[in-house]
């Protein structure tokens, strides 16, 4: 965060050239903002800022948090997902507070993906910003939302789910086509029918649960 206080300035050169200081949060006004779609997390412990002399101020506040994301799992696994992080402060209308984004989303991506995991389930494949006015109770609020793509790596999936079930289908189809006799066709469906609750079990703990709409892969 950066913003600047104009009643908080000085001249270095009346202090031994100190440029700038480092300060408790709580010393001066800082911006209020909240994470809309935050469930739960944990609250920073650097609670501190850098003033410098001419008012400018900055802090750099690590957050960890959950937010809620609607989930669209009707392809999955080769589905993906959009998540909203929107932040917002509703103490101050925008008559006051107008918070504006200082990087384009080139720059927040090639930062994120250096930073973040990349081994992961999912891959960050896009960001959006928007910046717009909330109107709550006749009052305009504003409001920076991070759009986040992101898109589901599927190999896991395939080997262990997709593979398996179409091996066992069309083993079933040539033995069911083939010259063997009808008791050896009936051993190898009771063995085919015991693979296939297995392999059913395995993708009723896998799937997501979270959807209007099952996936593909849950209804065949």
């Amino acid at each position: 965060q950066e913003w600047k206080n104009p009643f908080a300035t000085w001249d270095p050169r009346d202090f031994c050239n100190i440029s700038e200081i480092v300060l408790p949060m709580d010393t001066y006004w800082s911006p209020p903002v909240f994470i809309l779609e935050r469930v739960n997390g944990q609250n920073p412990e650097l609670n501190y800022m850098v003033l410098m002399h001419n008012g400018s101020s900055n802090s750099t506040r690590p957050f960890q948090v959950t937010l809620t994301c609607t989930l669209i799992i009707l392809k999955f696994p080769f589905d993906t997902q959009t998540c909203n992080l929107s932040i917002a402060s509703f103490l101050y209308p925008v008559t006051d507070f107008v918070m504006k984004t200082r990087r384009t989303p080139a720059e927040i991506m090639r930062d994120s993906q250096s930073l973040l995991l990349t081994d992961g389930e999912w891959k960050f494949t896009n960001l959006s910003i928007i910046e717009y006015t909330e109107v709550l109770n006749d009052k305009g609020y504003s409001v920076v939302t991070y759009v986040i793509s992101m898109e589901r790596r599927p190999t896991l999936y395939i080997l262990n789910l997709i593979l398996p079930t179409c091996a066992l289908y069309l083993l079933d189809m040539a033995v069911l086509f083939g010259p063997s006799s009808l008791e050896e066709k009936i051993n190898f469906q009771i063995a085919i029918i015991l693979g296939s609750s297995m392999l059913a079990v395995i993708l009723n703990n896998s799937l997501p649960t979270s959807s209007n709409k099952p996936p593909i892969i849950g209804t065949h």
